[in-house]
């Protein structure tokens, strides 16, 4: 077999190149082939200076993470970069596209680093809750300092080849279409130079005269990292690197690093890396299907989410048409866009240019006909059936042949809203998550006569604007707001039966999700959907609603709020909801933590299930992947499904039956037979 690394001389200059595509991954041939390739130039008299580059689009991205799980085969990273590094002969990292993970220890080993203006580097190995395993938490930061080591080990961002200059990481910038001869040049300069060695360094003395770095950076970073293991694992690596031997540091790394391996957090976060990307792929669709061309997008509504959905396309550099029904609404859409992006560009996320360059790309209007030559057109008014057929209709008659209809409801049956056309095969579901220019989540519905074309043309365009997309079949609610509404039917029962409204939050966010379903009601208002008669109450919510409760922009819903809204629990709540108990004749009981969070979460995973069965998913993984990015499931558990089977399917199904709740066929044998869904 032809090792993807090959050598070739250059007067006294090896050129070490490897050609693993399609991001040169640091698979064991590739290993392999560069500790043979130092040994080369090692016993090489003629050779007096290395320099290490890759063909295709980027320099090593990283560790390859198919090896993950398997039995180790030699060499490994670390003994590669060792020999690497104690090499007298200068060895020049040559880099472009991104040196990423293991490609940024490889970087590293080397005695020094040339990169093209548009390189990038980085150590991302804690967004798979893991921490740099080839000596990257001791290299670093002996190269460039505690300070600014921190960054990048712990959060894990690449940063630009102009910053890694910056800080010390990259030596030169070579010119963009010369770095091969740019980097033999800068060889060549450092032949007879004694060779600086990144693990010799001392800049992490930063750490040692300003040993509160540490915790203020923990401290900066709190919010963030909430809940993670990987993260804290890297505070105490970089810290190592500062207090310890460079020898005893690396020991202290290997040893934190294969904690987090063996772990169930590393575990959950590999499963969520391949299922978003397992996601893209649907199965029963070609994958030469033609795409369909989007250069103009139409939106229908220029509320919050109408605007939002808007923001992703002109972000993307695609012109938008939007159809309001008044000139008010038209103006106030508008103009919330506008400050949108200027908060934006406030923030240094954008420039001055950028938001102009985006809202030029809009075009306001009140004439359904400034629609005919869209695209693709995504309606986004009120969550109605009747309405949303009354456009569609519009849409057919005025919109040109071969365009794709989209709905953005959340709920409602796409089949239905198909038949009001005379082309249901163009007609699909696209389910943006509010605030839609945030939220990463995008729900693409597919109807019974969708064409691939179709659903093929939105995977794809769900990439262009920076969504993460899941297919859904259609049923109410489909994955995501299916699944919500079994966890608030236990939510509003647990209530009911003595439970503190408080501690239902509290059980979820001490599980990692960012919000309760009771902070989350507060937030989105609870007036939503409300009939707006106060002497009609059924319900706790239309309670809080007849005395004004509507969330926190009135200062009071479920909690109250004060001017920084931060909130506190209600008596007049907890009255309302005793007063609801009693009147329909519920006992009041303690209700422990364990019994709320089963009670909250394992009916979600019985629908999950359901959903499998009846073929709404694909994959349990697109089941994880929905409620990560759209409803802020806890990453570091993988997602409902792959947390299920974490604790044990059979745990789930004992649990359910302990609280009389359903549990799903499929379920069952599950648990039974594999303990797994896919």
């Amino acid at each position: 077999m032809t090792s993807p690394i090959r050598t070739e001389r250059h007067d006294n200059v090896l050129v070490v190149i490897s050609d693993n595509p399609p991001v040169n991954a640091l698979g064991q041939a590739v290993r392999a082939g560069l500790k043979d390739a130092i040994e080369e130039a090692m016993s090489d008299d003629a050779i007096e200076a290395v320099v290490i580059r890759c063909d295709g689009r980027t320099f090593f991205a990283g560790a390859d993470i198919t090896e993950f799980g398997k039995p180790p085969v030699g060499p490994n990273l670390p003994e590669t970069l060792d020999a690497m590094e104690a090499s007298d002969k200068p060895v020049v990292a040559a880099i472009h596209g991104t040196a990423l993970g293991g490609g940024c220890e490889v970087a590293l080993a080397c005695h020094y680093r040339v990169a093209v203006p548009s390189a990038k580097l980085g150590l991302p190995e804690v967004k798979l809750g893991l921490i740099p395993g080839a000596a990257g938490t001791q290299r670093l930061p002996r190269l460039v300092g505690a300070e600014a080591a921190l960054p990048l080990v712990v959060g894990g961002n690449p940063i630009s080849a102009r910053k890694a200059q910056g800080i010390g990481l990259v030596d030169e910038i070579v010119g963009e279409d010369n770095l091969e001869a740019d980097a033999i040049a800068f060889a060549k300069s450092k032949i007879g130079q004694p060779v600086p060695r990144a693990s010799e360094g001392t800049a992490n003395e930063d750490g040692l005269r300003d040993p509160d770095l540490f915790d203020r950076f923990r401290a900066s970073q709190a919010r963030k990292i909430r809940g993670f293991d990987a993260p804290n694992a890297a505070i105490e690596a970089v810290k190592a690197a500062g207090t310890m031997s460079y020898a005893e540091g690396v020991k202290k790394e290997r040893e934190l690093f294969t904690e987090l391996m063996s772990g169930t957090q590393s575990a959950a976060m590999r499963h969520y890396f391949f299922a978003e990307r397992a996601a893209n792929k649907i199965d029963d669709v070609p994958k030469d299907t033609s795409l369909i061309p989007i250069r103009k997008v139409g939106v229908i509504g220029a509320g919050t989410m109408g605007g939002g959905i808007s923001m992703n396309f002109l972000s993307a550099g695609i012109p938008v048409t939007i159809l309001e029904m008044s000139q008010d609404a038209l103006d106030r859409g508008t103009a919330t866009m506008r400050k949108n992006y200027e908060n934006t560009a406030k923030k240094g996320r954008m420039t001055g240019e950028q938001v102009e360059q985006a809202m030029g790309l809009l075009t306001p209007t009140l004439d359904y006909a400034d629609l005919a030559d869209c695209d693709l057109v995504i309606e986004a008014v009120y969550e109605s059936m009747d309405v949303k057929k009354e456009v569609f209709g519009k849409l057919d008659e005025v919109v040109k042949q071969g365009a794709i209809l989209a709905s953005n409801t959340s709920y409602l049956d796409v089949n239905e809203i198909a038949a009001a056309t005379q082309r249901p095969g163009y007609v699909v579901g696209m389910h943006f998550f509010s605030p839609a220019n945030i939220m990463k989540l995008l729900e693409v519905v597919r109807g019974e006569k969708t064409r691939d074309d179709v659903l093929a043309t939105v995977m794809k365009l769900s990439k262009t604007i920076g969504k993460v997309a899941a297919v859904s079949g259609v049923c109410p609610g489909f994955i995501g707001n299916r699944m919500l509404s079994k966890r608030q039917e236990q939510a509003n029962a647990l209530i009911m039966e003595g439970a503190n409204y408080w501690e239902v939050d509290e059980v979820l966010l001490d599980f990692g999700f960012p919000m309760g379903p009771f902070q989350m009601g507060d937030l989105a208002g609870i007036d939503i959907g409300w009939h707006r008669d106060p002497s009609k109450v059924t319900t706790v919510r239309e309670a809080l609603c007849a005395v004004g409760r509507f969330g926190q922009k009135a200062g009071k819903g479920f909690y109250d709020y004060d001017e920084a809204r931060q909130r506190t629990p209600s008596d007049e709540v907890k009255q309302i909801i005793a007063d609801f108990a009693a009147k329909e004749g519920k006992e009041q009981r303690e209700i422990s933590k364990d019994e709320i969070r089963e009670r909250l979460l394992y009916p979600m995973v019985n629908e999950g299930a359901k959903i499998l069965e009846e073929g709404m998913a694909q994959r349990a993984s697109d089941i994880d992947v929905v409620w990560i990015n759209g409803y802020g499931w806890p990453l570091y558990t993988g997602g409902p499904m792959f947390w299920a089977q974490t604790i044990g399917l059979d745990t789930v199904v004992e649990g359910l039956e302990k609280h009389d709740l359903p549990v799903s066929n499929y379920l069952r044998e599950r648990a039974a037979g594999s303990g797994k869904f896919d």
